[in-house]
């Protein structure tokens, strides 16, 4: 049986899921900010902006009135970044009528606050709105995706029966979907792997090869796995799909923006310039402000994110930090 699902972003990722949902059998109907761009999908079924080489589904319907797709909706699935979610859910609320079940599919943890997008969509959307709240999360590009390439993903809640809901809403024969009762770990691992995949664009930006990524990865799991047991996360979490999967497609594919963002990084090039070269949002920025804080409350060391925050934040220079990390005191691993 079809649900009528509104999905509330309208870039690459969130056009993806329309599409893997249209193609599903659901009534979805999908939300931009932009006027312009929801009438290019419904006109043109087009998103040029985001995804210039598909043809989006004839049958996907856009539109940019909020109130309109919060009504059309049974499930909402939000898929905006970070900084946009607060806002976003304290807007949508104001529409929602009967319960509904919240989805996001959103990395990153909120600024000055560092919460969680779960909690966030918690404290805007009054419980007597939400059915359940589900983080959608693991390796995925919205290319591949949209090309219909084999994923694997996670819909996390502690909730099973919502859990399940997602699972099914999305599950097809190369979409799999699997549940995790620990939204913790899974929305942790899905905003800190972005850091550590600025890190290993920027290796490359400079010229390193597989070794050093390979190092980078791997110790960069280490200091996600130590942060977010320290909130409340399982440490297995982070062998699955949400942690080690995810670290692996965001590290190693110039699909990525955070990839692509280091990259441009190692060849010397300032944020501010990459940001506007890149004309998206890199979560991993912003998420590394956040990580760099809460180590720092959690009195937890990790050493590449410290790295990454000096080189965004900081202004010192790719190859001293590296060179830094390389001096680091030998230590059991």
């Amino acid at each position: 049986m079809s649900k009528r699902v509104a999905v509330l972003g309208a870039g690459s990722w969130g056009t993806a899921l329309a599409a893997v949902l249209l193609e599903n059998g659901q009534d979805v109907m999908l939300w931009s900010r932009n006027p312009a761009q929801a009438e290019e999908i419904n006109v043109q079924h087009t998103n040029h902006a985001y995804l210039p080489a598909f043809t989006l589904p004839e049958t996907l319907t856009a539109t940019s009135d909020l109130e309109k797709a919060v009504h059309h909706a049974e499930v909402l699935v939000f898929v905006v970044p970070t900084k946009a979610i607060r806002s976003l859910a304290a807007a949508a609320a104001e529409y929602i009528g009967s319960p509904k079940l919240i989805v996001h599919a959103s990395k990153g943890l909120e600024q000055q606050t560092h919460k969680r997008i779960s909690t966030i969509l918690e404290e805007e959307i009054p419980a007597e709105k939400r059915l359940g709240v589900v983080a959608l999360s693991g390796p995925s590009h919205a290319e591949e995706v949209m090309a219909k390439d084999i994923t694997t993903i996670t819909a996390a809640s502690t909730d099973l029966k919502s859990s399940e809901s997602v699972q099914t809403l999305f599950l097809n024969d190369y979409f799999r979907v699997y549940t995790n009762p620990d939204i913790i770990g899974v929305e942790i691992g899905a905003a800190l792997k972005n850091i550590i995949a600025v890190g290993a664009g920027a290796l490359t930006g400079m010229g390193f090869g597989d070794n050093a990524k390979a190092a980078l990865v791997t110790r960069g799991l280490a200091e996600i796995t130590r942060l977010g047991a320290a909130m409340g996360a399982d440490p297995l979490t982070f062998m699955g799909l949400s942690g080690v999967g995810d670290l692996i497609v965001t590290c190693t594919s110039p699909h990525s923006r955070n990839w692509r963002a280091g990259q441009l990084l190692g060849k010397g090039q300032q944020v501010d310039t990459i940001l506007k070269e890149m004309g998206m949002v890199v979560e991993g920025i912003s998420t590394t402000k956040a990580a760099y804080e809460l180590a720092q409350d959690y009195e937890i060391d990790m050493p590449i994110t410290e790295a990454i925050y000096r080189v965004i934040y900081g202004d010192a220079e790719v190859k001293y930090v590296i060179l830094d990390l390389m001096q680091r005191e030998g230590k059991p691993e």
